[in-house]
């Protein structure tokens, strides 16, 4: 089943323009950017490999220019070599919606596809470098002093990616944005609670500090991933708020195209559940382990075209 999805990915670009050559480059190019999406980002992969030919494979490019600056932290503990990654990033950008011409962006295959698919689609210049400014600022400000920080990070960091997915899917309609704006909050939330270890790795606090000193917990003991009834407290709050958007998000009457956009839902449904069952110890290793029956429940959610 995904097998076959995986060797169908389509080139959006007009074949007229191209001759084999550059086909060719194009579609290597495409596979590099689902690639990245696989490695680093699997479950949007999966969800990503369900949609439509004519969406997948610009959501690809979409998901793997997100992924390259996001793991940006993970790949350097020091904060000015993230942050000149970070502004490589924001100067490829500034190239895309500078010129028109294809030869004057920087020689990288997510760079490459992503110039076409923001001239294709007219993707909005303000998403994307939304996208690359909110890990600058968690770069100067290091951790969340509230859980209203945490809303305004994920709305910035994954509902954007949501936003620009409607955009690539044609769709303008205030109830798909309010939809894709609780769901972006839901997934950044749950996301923040499963990097809690990669977190730690780096001697950062992800939970935010109002929600740590309201169940008195210091940050020396996240970092310590000492398991506890006041850790345990801190991360059902944060979870509570992130089920609370998923639910709102599902309960939004939304155009039927949107929901396969939506489909991650399923695995932050998946990941909450679990959480739940293992008492919300945050730090217990069966959280790390992946869903197998997540692509099964995916397609047949695709099937029924639900979220």
């Amino acid at each position: 089943m995904f097998y076959h999805l995986k060797n169908t990915l389509r080139i959006y670009i007009p074949l007229t323009r191209s001759v084999t050559q550059k086909a060719t480059s194009s579609k290597n190019s495409l596979q590099y950017c689902a690639n990245i999406v696989r490695q680093h980002d699997y479950e949007n992969y999966l969800a990503t490999l369900l949609m439509t030919k004519a969406l997948r494979s610009p959501a690809f490019v979409v998901r793997a220019f997100n992924a390259e600056i996001a793991r940006v932290q993970d790949q350097t503990t020091d904060p000015q070599t993230a942050a000149m990654r970070l502004q490589f990033w924001q100067d490829a950008v500034n190239s895309i919606y500078q010129n028109q011409q294809s030869y004057k962006i920087p020689a990288n295959p997510i760079t490459q596809e992503l110039y076409k698919v923001c001239i294709s689609y007219k993707l909005p210049k303000r998403y994307i470098e939304r996208l690359i400014s909110s890990r600058q600022n968690l770069l100067k400000t290091k951790y969340f002093r509230t859980i209203e920080d945490v809303e305004i990070y994920t709305e910035n960091t994954v509902s954007t990616i949501y936003y620009l997915l409607l955009c690539i899917a044609g769709v303008t309609n205030v109830h798909a944005d309010h939809a894709a704006s609780h769901l972006g909050k839901a997934q950044g939330m749950a996301n923040i609670l499963r990097s809690v270890h990669v977190f730690n790795y780096h001697k950062t606090v992800s939970l935010p500090m109002d929600i740590l000193m309201k169940h008195q917990v210091s940050q020396e003991s996240v970092l310590r991933g000492n398991d506890n009834e006041n850790m345990r407290n801190v991360i059902f709050e944060v979870a509570s708020r992130a089920n609370s958007h998923l639910e709102k998000a599902r309960s939004i009457q939304v155009p039927k195209i949107t929901n396969q956009i939506f489909l991650p839902a399923i695995a932050i449904d998946k990941y909450l559940t679990k959480l739940q069952k293992v008492n919300f110890n945050v730090f217990d290793k069966r959280l790390l382990q992946g869903s197998p029956t997540l692509p099964l429940t995916l397609y047949y959610k695709r099937i029924l075209n639900k979220f």
